[in-house]
């Protein structure tokens, strides 16, 4: 429903658009139609194009045969950013609420190293921000079912905050003190020169990553430490375990109801009378 009255508040504020500034937010902001597509499309090719270039640059043989092709094709694109970007804040009915939306952000940021590296030289690196702006193709290809299923997770991940930074807690109390054990048992002469090195090692030896960089010697240690191995794979259940049960608590407040016209949505909330998913009436 709050889908629903914003979607119908961003219609009365287009109406209050010039015509021409209408028609461009439509094709900018919207893939419905076909030069909105296009535009998008047009759009990821680009962004393709730039952070492959900023990888050819991070290899040293290609960015010296190529630095002019490099150079050239970065502010070109720094350019076109640019320029689009400035679009958008034009056309936009509500200005502020793009330039502070995520998207928002993310174009600033990816036209903003390519101008600091002219100030502080080594930034250009940096321009591979403009990969996250590759989002913008689930309004291309209609991915409601995996926006839908992003929104659960979203949701179970939520709901379950408390109990798994209560755990978190426990794993933390749980590692300074594996630590200071085997702090205790191996000591300095074998590598556990402290006890915040020794939590170093209880931490990734709990998590199962094992660098082998710091290795128990004695009987006792090399116990201690299988013991907490095998604790490192069902603590590392937990978390997941917690997510999935709510999860599946969510899909359960669910009933089966009749279609959403508009996205397809068929579960909903039982007496709704809007889409969960996209707000329009049922």
């Amino acid at each position: 429903m709050a889908i629903d009255m914003e979607n119908k508040e961003l219609e009365k504020d287009l109406k209050k658009l010039p015509r021409w500034k209408k028609r461009l937010y439509i094709i900018i902001f919207q893939s419905d139609t076909f030069k909105g597509r296009l535009f998008d499309e047009m759009l990821l090719v680009l962004i393709l194009f730039s952070v492959v270039m900023v990888m050819v640059e991070s290899v040293a043989g290609l960015r010296e045969q190529y630095s002019g092709f490099i150079y050239f094709s970065e502010w070109t694109l720094t350019i076109l950013f640019l320029f689009e970007y400035v679009l958008r804040i034009i056309c936009s009915p509500r200005p502020l609420k793009y330039i502070f939306s995520f998207f928002g952000i993310v174009d600033l940021l990816a036209i903003l190293p390519t101008f600091l590296s002219l100030i502080v030289p080594g930034l250009q690196p940096l321009i591979v921000i403009r990969a996250i702006r590759l989002l913008r193709v689930y309004r291309i290809l209609k991915l409601t079912r995996y926006i839908r299923a992003g929104n659960r997770l979203l949701i179970a991940l939520r709901s379950s905050f408390r109990k798994i930074f209560i755990f978190m807690i426990f794993v933390l109390i749980l590692v300074l003190l594996l630590g200071s054990i085997m702090y205790v048992v191996e000591g300095g002469q074998n590598g556990f020169y402290s006890i915040p090195l020794s939590i170093y090692w209880a931490v990734i030896t709990l998590t199962t990553v094992g660098y082998g960089d710091i290795v128990p010697v004695t009987n006792l240690g090399k116990f201690i430490a299988t013991f907490i191995m095998l604790l490192g794979y069902s603590i590392i259940a937990i978390p997941t375990g917690i997510v999935s049960s709510e999860i599946t608590r969510g899909r359960a407040e669910k009933v089966e109801t009749h279609v959403c016209d508009y996205c397809g949505e068929s579960e909903h909330i039982k007496g709704s009378s809007f889409c969960n998913n996209c707000g329009h009436s049922l």
